[in-house]
Formats: C-alpha cells, sequence, structure tokens
C-alpha cells in the first residue's frame, strides 16, 4: 500500500471518529435540551400542584368554617380574604341583590381587606363603597351574568364602576381606574336554592385567565353558595337560639324565661329585682338620612353600651327593633336609676361614623316596689321608658304604680261579661270553659297568655284555619308600631283591648258565609260588613267601661280613601288605632291559609299592602308598618 493510499485510510478513519463525535454530540445536546424541556416541565407542574394545594387548602378551611357554628357573614369574609390573599388576587368581593319599594338594588355583602379598596374609598369619599346602595343596572356586566347564568369577564372596569354606582363624576371614575394594576374583573353569578343571591367578584391583574382558572373560580362560588344554604336551613334553629343576630344580646325568648326565674328567687330571698328599659331615640330618622345600614349600627352601639355596664349576674336584651330591657337581680329602684342614669350618659357620650351622637329614652320599675305581678312590672317600664320619650327623650323616668284600671283587667272583666251572660248565643257550650280559665287567674296575676288564648280559641270558632298564638303576635305588633306614631297610653292600651275584640262579631255570622270557598254574591257581601257594628253596637255596647274601645272597632274597616265600611269616613276622621288594626288585620289574614286561597309569604303580603297605600292606609302607615316588619324583631 502507498503512502497516498495510508493517508486516505487514515483520513477516512478520522472522518470516521469526527462522525462518530458529531453523532454523539447531537445525541448529546438532544438530551440535555430534552432535559432542560423536561425540568421547565417539572417545575411548572410543581408550581400548578402548589397552586391546587393552596386551592384546596383554602377549600377545606371554608368547608370547616360551613360545618361550624361559624356566622354566614364571617364565612364571607373568609371566602374573599383566602381567595384575595392565598390566591394572589387583587381584590375580591360579594355583592348581594336586594329589593325594596323603590326597586332592586346591590349591596356588598363582604369584601377583602386590602388596598385598593381603601384607594377607592378615599377617591369617592364618605360613605365607602360597602355602606352605599348601589344600582343594578340593566347594562351591566352584573346582569348579563346573572341573566345568563354563566361567568362574566370585562376588562371595561370604568364601566362596570360606573354602572353601580352612577352618581360618581366621569373624572371620579378615571381616578379611580387610572394608576392602578387591575386588568379584568371576573362576574360569577351565585344562585342558591333555585334563588338569585348575588355574585362573587373577583379583581385580576390578568386580562386573560386560564380555564383551569375560570373552574376554580366557578367551584369556589359553588362554596358560596352551599354556605348560603347551610345559613337558610339552619334559619329555623338560629331564630330559637338565646341570643339576637344582630347584636349579640340575650333575645326576647331568653329574657323572659329569665325573669320567670328571676321572680321565683326573688320571692324566695325576699329581694327585690328591677328592669330597666332603653328605647332608641329617631331611629327612623337615622334609617331615612343614613340607611338601614346605620340604622343597624345604631343598635349595635346600644348593645356594646349595655355589654360594658351590664355585671355578670345582669341579663341584656333586644326586646325587638330599637327596645332592650336589662334585669338586674337584687337591686332596688335607687340602684336601678343610678345604674340606668350610667346607660344614658354612655349611650349620649358614644360616638358613631356618619351619625354623631345618638341617645336613648330610659325606664325603670322595681319588683315589690312598684308590683309583684310580671306582666304589669314590664308594662311599667314600658310606660316609664315612653314618658322618657314624651318628654323630651334622652332621660331616665321611675315608673309610678298603676292608680287606674288595668288593660288586662279590662279584657278579662269584658270576655267574662259576653261569657257569663251569654252575649253570643253560639258560645254558650264554651262559656263555662273558658270563664273558668279566666278565673282561674289570681286578680293580681292577670294572665296575658290566657287572655291571648281565649281570644284565639274565640277566633278559631268562625275561622278554623287560625294559628294559636296569631293573637298575641298583633298585639305586639299593634303597640308597637303605635308607639312609633306617639300615641298615649290611655290610646295604646284601648288599642290593646280591642285588638282583643275587634273580630267578635264574626261570632254572629253565619259559619257557612265565612267559610265560603266560592265568591260572595253581594247580599251576602253586605251581610259580612256588618260585623264591625254588630261588635261595636250589639255585643260590647251595653258594657260601660270600654265605651271608648268602640270607635276603634266600628271603624277598623274604613278605608283612607272612603270606600270603606260601615260609615265611609276618610282619612283623618278615621282614629289611627283603627287603621293600625285593619293593616295588622290585612296582613295576617294574607299570611294565614283560607278557604278560598292559600296563604301567601310575608313579602307578598307586604307588596299587596304596599299597593293599597293612599287608598286603603295613610301612606305614613304603610311606611312605618312596611320598615316594622322588614326591620324589627316582631
Amino acid at each position: 500500500m502507498g503512502l497516498f493510499d495510508k493517508f486516505k485510510e487514515i483520513t477516512k478513519k478520522v472522518s470516521e471518529v469526527e462522525n462518530s463525535i458529531y453523532n454523539e454530540k447531537l445525541d448529546y445536546l438532544e438530551i440535555y435540551e430534552r432535559n432542560i424541556e423536561l425540568e421547565k416541565e417539572i417545575a411548572e407542574r410543581t408550581e400548578e400542584l402548589n397552586d391546587a394545594n393552596k386551592r384546596m387548602f383554602t377549600l377545606q378551611h371554608i368547608w370547616d368554617m360551613m360545618n361550624s357554628s361559624t356566622p354566614l357573614e364571617n364565612v364571607m369574609e373568609a371566602i374573599v380574604n383566602s381567595t384575595q390573599g392565598e390566591l394572589g388576587y387583587m381584590h375580591c368581593s360579594i355583592i348581594r341583590k336586594y329589593e325594596d319599594e323603590n326597586g332592586e338594588f346591590l349591596r356588598i355583602l363582604a369584601q377583602s381587606n386590602d388596598g385598593l379598596i381603601d384607594r377607592l374609598n378615599t377617591i369617592i369619599g364618605t360613605p365607602g363603597i360597602q355602606t352605599r346602595r348601589l344600582k343594578y343596572s340593566t347594562d351591566s356586566v352584573f346582569y348579563d351574568a346573572m341573566q345568563q347564568r354563566t361567568i362574566k369577564q370585562t376588562k371595561a372596569i370604568d364601566l362596570s364602576l360606573a354602572s353601580v354606582l352612577p352618581e360618581l363624576t366621569r373624572e371620579t371614575v378615571e381616578k379611580v381606574v387610572n394608576n392602578q394594576p387591575v386588568k379584568s374583573i371576573i362576574v360569577i353569578p351565585l344562585i342558591a336554592q333555585k334563588k338569585e343571591f348575588g355574585w362573587f367578584c373577583v379583581f385580576s391583574a390578568r386580562e386573560e385567565l386560564a380555564n383551569t382558572e375560570m373552574d376554580f373560580l366557578g367551584l369556589f362560588a359553588k362554596q358560596i353558595e352551599m354556605a348560603i344554604t347551610i345559613a337558610d336551613l339552619f334559619q329555623a334553629v338560629r331564630e330559637q337560639a338565646v341570643t339576637d343576630g344582630l347584636t349579640g344580646l340575650y333575645n326576647r325568648r331568653y329574657f323572659e324565661e329569665s325573669l320567670e326565674k328571676e321572680v321565683q328567687r326573688a320571692r324566695r330571698q325576699k329581694q327585690p329585682f328591677s328592669i330597666i328599659g332603653i328605647d332608641l331615640d329617631f331611629l327612623k330618622k337615622i334609617n331615612d338620612t343614613y340607611g338601614h345600614n346605620y340604622g343597624d349600627l345604631a343598635i349595635k352601639t346600644i348593645a356594646n353600651v349595655l355589654k360594658a355596664n351590664a355585671r355578670s349576674v345582669d341579663v341584656p336584651a333586644r326586646i325587638g327593633g330599637e327596645e332592650f330591657n336589662v334585669l338586674l337581680p337584687g337591686i332596688s329602684s335607687q340602684g336601678a336609676m343610678i345604674a340606668a342614669e350610667r346607660i344614658r350618659k354612655s349611650i349620649e357620650n358614644t360616638e358613631i361614623e356618619t351619625i354623631g351622637h345618638i341617645t336613648g329614652s330610659l325606664g325603670v320599675a322595681t319588683y315589690f316596689e312598684h308590683s309583684e305581678n310580671i306582666d304589669e312590672l314590664l308594662e311599667l317600664t314600658d310606660q316609664a321608658m315612653y314618658t322618657s320619650k314624651r318628654n323630651g327623650r334622652n332621660r331616665v323616668t321611675l315608673a309610678k304604680p298603676i292608680s287606674e284600671t288595668y288593660w288586662q283587667e279590662v279584657a278579662v272583666n269584658t270576655f267574662l261579661d259576653i261569657l257569663s251572660k251569654n252575649r253570643i248565643p253560639k258560645l254558650k257550650h264554651l262559656s263555662e270553659e273558658l270563664c273558668t280559665k279566666l278565673k282561674t287567674q289570681n286578680k293580681d296575676e292577670v294572665s296575658k297568655e290566657a287572655l291571648y288564648s281565649v281570644a284565639d280559641t274565640l277566633t278559631k270558632i268562625y275561622n278554623p284555619m287560625h294559628t294559636a298564638g296569631i293573637t298575641k303576635n298583633k298585639v305586639r305588633c299593634a303597640v308597637t308600631l303605635a308607639k312609633r306614631f306617639d300615641l298615649s297610653k290611655e290610646e295604646i292600651d284601648n288599642l290593646r283591648v280591642a285588638i282583643l275584640l275587634y273580630d267578635i262579631g264574626n261570632l254572629m255570622l253565619p259559619e257557612e258565609l265565612l267559610q265560603k270557598a266560592t265568591p260572595l254574591t253581594p247580599e251576602e257581601r253586605e251581610h259580612i260588613k256588618n260585623h264591625p257594628v254588630i261588635a261595636a253596637r250589639e255585643i260590647l255596647k251595653p258594657i260601660s267601661y270600654i265605651q271608648d274601645v268602640l270607635p276603634i272597632i266600628e271603624h277598623h274597616h274604613e278605608n283612607w280613601d272612603g270606600s270603606g265600611y260601615p260609615n265611609k269616613i276618610e282619612k283623618e276622621e278615621i282614629p289611627l288605632t283603627s287603621q293600625i288594626i285593619l293593616i295588622i288585620d290585612e296582613y295576617f289574614a294574607l299570611i294565614e291559609q283560607r278557604p278560598y286561597r292559600s296563604k301567601m309569604s310575608g313579602k307578598d303580603a307586604l307588596e299587596i299592602i304596599k299597593s293599597d297605600a293612599g287608598k286603603k292606609w295613610n301612606k305614613t302607615l304603610v311606611a312605618e308598618f312596611i320598615s316594622l316588619m322588614e326591620h324589627d324583631v316582631i
């Protein structure tokens, strides 16, 4: 082999080695690049797993809260703060849809605590967005999401803000939107038990969201809907609990049970106890001026004052609406007056955001000193509190022993007169039983419950669908409503008696007429219209001591516009107490079953009453009644 051939062979071998090395290099580079891609994919999957773990942890936290005694509002706050904080969103909120006489509107139920919302509130000023009534516009992302029952994302942050706060100027909206990190808003509709509840809103720094993120937000929304459903299911249980949901004070039920126990203790140990009654002044004015959120804030403020001034043995309770009682075991009237004045000053000195200072009217009554009858003692406390209100408010009044005929005694004697003298023939078979029920009560311990029971029994004769306990609710509602119009004690006492007796004329009408399931003929309708006259002029007129009650009963079907009966009087000619009975009678009739129709919900009943404002009732009376039923605890 020549030199050239050897060189050629060596060159060939070198080339083969180079090719081998090059191919191995390519393989190595390919493996290296594949490893880089794999490491990148592992990092991405790890990040996704971490996000999923965060989300699952957050969901588990929410689920644990839902299965505890945590209030719905706290669960909502946990959801928005967890979504914002743990999952990296700029802001989160839950918005609820409401409806009142002015139409549908929105309020923020819960929102995350972050700089974004602080910045917004600084720009738009007082009140902050959470306490404002927000507009529900058909030209908004909220409306579209709810109507289509789907998640909506919008980048038009300025339009979304302007849709709920149309009162903001364009300059203010621009100032809010400019120089802030939010790029889009995701709106998820909330439907609980097939009812439109509101929206779960997420403010994101990203313009686009992955499908997995959308799926997770939808899952979060389901958790909110479940929390709402659970809260609704336990509503009946909460109503029977010992504390008031708004204030955290004891409720009426617990107060009454504690009062009964304290009476037994006081009798055994021959020690007095006192009751302080407190009524928040000008709640309606606060609600009308600032909104019901601030009315609730004022109520909570009084509750906080009572908690701060209560001993461990005292029982501070919210009795209803803006009324509170405090049971003071072992305390005489002198000590109770000192305690009441301390409470009064503390209420007056407490400043509330936006509202400023509020005041309360207080009354004090003491067991043994003023009465040994529980109902009478509560009545005296209420009268003393009412005297404070009539004498200028923001003061404390000590009760005075009753020196006149007590309304319960009047009512009992009236029933006994009707029954024992057989003024209503069809009651003859029940007279002895009902008289016994009333007479078994000690004269000094006339029981309201016995009166309510007798009234319910008589009502059930002409209305078999009547529910026991309704009469008690009617009386309580009527008295609360009357106090809003500053009626005198005498007028309120007459109203109490009238509520027990106003429909007694129905007992003189044929049962088949009252229980008829088909429409009444004109003759039958005219016959029924006689029942107020029958009650006032035939059954009750011979009873001398209730003559002041008769006009209330006779006119309780007169309408504000003069279209009522029996005398077709109108407006101020009608006693306000008669109008109060008419509106209460209408409401409770609508929510009870009747032979000719099904019972209605409270909301539907209020809508019917609202539609007749200015016709059947004074518009002011309707507004106060609706406020009472919607916002007060009856």
